[in-house]
């Protein structure tokens, strides 16, 4: 009687393991997904983004054709200032943004 309970918690206990390394496996395979959903919004929002600035230059560009070299200088200049501070601000706050998506990445909900 004892061997058969000794069995039975031996079961418990290999089909409680099997269970948690499901629950594991899970929350891995929900984890890469919310990652790579997460990049293709950012590459999304970054394509974008690079089309808005475009149109804007091209804009800006088409305003001043007819001008002189100078006014396509002045938005090239522009354009790279722009360019330099957002890139200022995205090393400002990237390691903020990324702990943000790790954190609702790696936070497993029940």
């Amino acid at each position: 009687m004892a061997a058969n309970r000794g069995q039975g918690g031996i079961q418990q206990l290999l089909a409680a393991e099997q269970e948690a390394q499901h629950i594991v496996n899970a929350a891995k395979s929900a984890k890469m997904a919310r990652l790579k959903q997460a990049k293709e919004e950012a590459e999304k929002e970054i394509a974008e983004y690079r089309a808005q600035v475009e149109r804007e230059f091209q804009r800006k560009l088409a305003e001043s054709s007819g001008d002189s070299g100078a006014n396509v200088k002045r938005l090239e200049q522009e354009t790279e200032a722009k360019i330099c501070k957002l890139k200022e601000d995205a090393a400002r706050i990237s390691q903020d943004v990324v702990a943000m998506v790790l954190k609702h990445v790696t936070t497993v909900k029940n």
